[in-house]
């Protein structure tokens, strides 16, 4: 298990009276090279023009980056594509490129955003590029640099509509300075990335009188050490095992769900262990969960994956009370690196043929979780079949 990882979040909210924002963020983990990219476009005005051309940014970056191409050339590359706004001499969208490698090695390519501020040893500060290619205009210039992080370090890309946000108004513009002031205040709580990338956004929306003047993004790169998560869903397929299965679960190091009641009921039997079922409000939708000693979730396995699965892949709202699918929900995303262990036992429950298809394969649901979980959300995946 490496010593650290990357994570990384973004928040974005869009300019007042948009419902489209003009910002992209898009995360990428390219796992074959153990690369995390982060990508940060903003297209030149606001709504559907501005996301179009922000979008064409930022997903030219994530095809340069996966054919192997570093960050430098493909952000020159960029540049010289994108139009240039005849009337204001600008580009048609700014760009953000930041790569880390499993090594805490960052490559940063910054055009025509806000200077990228590195959280470091309880201090703020915008990071200084190590060399500049002059750009089509004034703050166009493409900013290189390279760096290498330390355990607890952040990084924090943003658009515009954060450094300029109070523009106007008594405040003031905010600026990169105060951008780094605020930072600096934020690390006292030793905020997660998404809790100072949501900070940063509230901060910046504030200034603006509590409606966006511009489309605001925030997303933060936090170095640290990974967190994991085993899911345990379905018997093995030899009831021998049964007993290696639920030793191995307790052993894990990190932290443990089990989805699946006769999954729960094979480790508790091994371990000697009592399933108590939760009380409280029940969710008329998603079977209840439960508590085991050892074990930071207990929840029943086909439906609640398959909801969980809709909740990761934006199918499905966040309900307004938790129940076992966003609690799994909130375990997954909360982790970096998630192994799943499939059962391979068939479940005589699950062989209705008037049942979903999604309720009735275990190990296709499982597949759906882990591409969602890769390729929506940046996580590190495997799946053992027993």
């Amino acid at each position: 298990m490496p010593d650290a990882v990357a994570e990384c979040a973004a928040v974005t909210v869009p300019c007042h009276g948009e419902r489209l924002a003009g910002d992209v963020v898009i995360v990428r983990r390219i796992a074959e090279e153990s690369r995390l990219l982060c990508l940060v476009s903003d297209g030149l005005g606001h709504g559907v023009k501005a996301n179009v051309l922000a979008e064409l940014a930022a997903h030219m970056a994530v095809t340069y980056a996966a054919a192997g191409r570093d960050a430098a050339s493909s952000a020159a590359a960029i540049r010289r594509t994108l139009p240039v706004c005849r009337e204001r001499g600008l580009s048609y969208a700014t760009l953000t490129i930041a790569e880390v490698g499993p090594d805490g090695t960052v490559n940063l390519s910054e055009y025509g955003n806000p200077t990228v501020i590195r959280c470091h040893g309880g201090a703020a500060n915008a990071i200084h590029p190590d060399h500049i290619e002059t750009g089509d205009g004034p703050g166009r210039d493409l900013r290189l640099s390279t760096l290498r992080l330390e355990l607890g370090d952040r990084l924090v890309l943003t658009t515009d509509g954060v450094t300029q946000a109070g523009l106007g108004l008594p405040v003031g513009g905010w600026g990169e300075a105060g951008l780094a002031r605020f930072c600096e205040t934020s690390l006292a709580d030793e905020p997660t990335a998404d809790a100072l990338a949501t900070a940063v956004v509230a901060a910046a929306r504030q200034r603006d009188g509590g409606q966006a003047a511009d489309d605001i993004s925030c997303a933060v790169i936090a170095w640290r050490h990974p967190r994991r998560l085993l899911v345990v869903t379905g018997a093995p397929y030899d009831d021998a095992r049964d007993g290696e299965l639920a030793r191995a679960a307790l052993e894990f190091d990190g932290r443990r769900a089990i989805c699946g009641g006769t999954t729960a009921d094979i480790v508790a039997r091994e371990l000697g262990f009592r399933i108590a079922n939760e009380t409280g409000p029940r969710d008329p939708e998603i079977p209840p969960t439960a508590s085991l000693e050892g074990f930071d979730l207990v929840t029943e396995g086909m439906i609640t994956l398959a909801r969980t699965l809709d909740l990761l892949d934006g199918r499905a709202p966040m309900p307004a009370r938790p129940n076992g699918a966003s609690r799994l929900a909130d375990l997954l995303l909360g982790s970096d690196l998630i192994t799943f262990q499939v059962g391979t036992r068939l479940n005589a429950a699950h062989q209705d043929p008037s049942l979903p298809l999604e309720l009735g394969i275990r190990r296709t649901l499982v597949r759906r979780l882990a591409q969602c979980l890769r390729e929506r959300h940046a996580k590190t995946v495997e799946i053992a079949f027993v």
